[in-house]
């Protein structure tokens, strides 16, 4: 009986120190899965440098890599058929998170996502409907009711103009937008419209905003893409006015580029790292707009030759009727 119960004694004893290091090895292994830099694949739709848009997004991934102590990798995809290579890379390089954007990229990201169901893929510009894809979009209809606004208020000869990259329904925000805009502050005005067929043709965008500026266009707003350094450059032998896209353009010529409608892909992107990071990634639809700080307008403020103090300040206003709902702004693609 004795020798059974110390056997016993022994057995329990060595049972015990066997969950004891499992449970060390676990825990080692727990340790270093939290101490494992996370590593965050931003996939564009072109090479970075053309298009603004794109430059900001690599941009917002690289500050949001240095705040959160990421490791970060930009793939510029050379041509479209390089988008699925390059997600396809991300997933292979084990990426935790894969960051792409725009209709370019959406049906690459489609196939990708769906074969790789335990990765999670954010999209910029554009839905796609999985389970693992985040999909973030603009409301650019709100920024584009804010540069209608200016515009009519500020006209002189009550014919402003808009020259759009393409005839795509997206393009419609912009469109929509600013003649909601528009026409709220001053009815009496005549809007024109000229379509690109292209994201990056500075000849045929200029060729355009001649066109609106011999029909008695004042202000021509530029939303072409790379072809707006078109519009900008027919603005300056003219002597129109003109806007950007994206990002703030003014600096380039003040005189005559006096606001832009900014679309902060670099603020998304941060807030979608984010976001992943704190534990609170959702996939499906997030809309940014003005509220969100998503989209916005900048114009020169001083010694500007087009809007006057007093436009300004109404252009403010409607911007925080706008947050507040107390304006609501039609999206033309609901």
């Amino acid at each position: 009986m004795k020798k059974s119960a110390l056997l016993i004694m022994i057995l329990v004893i060595a049972m015990i120190a066997a969950g004891c290091s499992a449970n060390d090895t676990k825990g080692r292994e727990s340790a270093a899965d939290d101490t494992k830099q996370k590593r965050v694949a931003l996939i564009t739709p072109e090479k970075i440098g053309v298009n603004p848009f794109f430059q900001i997004m690599d941009e917002g991934a690289k500050q949001a890599a240095s705040t959160y102590k990421l490791e970060q990798k930009t793939l510029e995809s050379a041509d479209p058929n390089a988008i699925e290579e390059n997600l396809r890379v991300a997933v292979a390089e084990n990426y935790d998170l894969i960051i792409t954007s725009s209709f370019q990229s959406a049906d690459a990201l489609k196939k990708v996502a769906a074969e790789n169901p335990d990765k999670k893929f954010v999209i910029i510009d554009d839905v796609v409907d999985l389970p693992n894809v985040r999909s973030a979009v603009f409301r650019e209809q709100e920024a584009a009711y804010l540069l209608g606004a200016a515009a009519g208020l500020s006209t002189k000869s009550n014919t402003v103009g808009m020259v759009v990259a393409m005839d795509i329904p997206l393009m419609k925000k912009w469109t929509s937008g600013f003649e909601q805009g528009l026409k709220a502050v001053n009815p009496k005005a005549s809007f024109l419209v000229n379509y690109v067929g292209s994201f990056t043709d500075p000849a045929k965008a200029k060729e355009m905003a001649l066109v609106q500026y011999s029909k008695g266009a004042d202000f021509v707003a530029g939303a072409s893409a790379v072809g707006d350094l078109g519009v900008f450059e027919a603005a300056k032998e003219k002597g129109f006015f003109t806007s950007g896209q994206d990002i703030d353009r003014t600096a380039i010529d003040p005189k005559h580029i006096v606001m832009s409608q900014l679309k902060s892909a670099n603020h998304v992107v941060i807030d979608s790292i984010k976001q992943w990071v704190e534990g609170s990634f959702t996939p499906g639809v997030h809309e940014y707009g003005l509220k969100e700080d998503g989209v916005g307008l900048t114009y020169v403020t001083d010694n500007n030759p087009f809007m006057t103090q007093a436009a300004i300040e109404k252009v403010s206003q409607i911007r925080s009727d706008i947050i507040s709902g107390k304006i609501t702004v039609v999206n033309p693609l609901k």
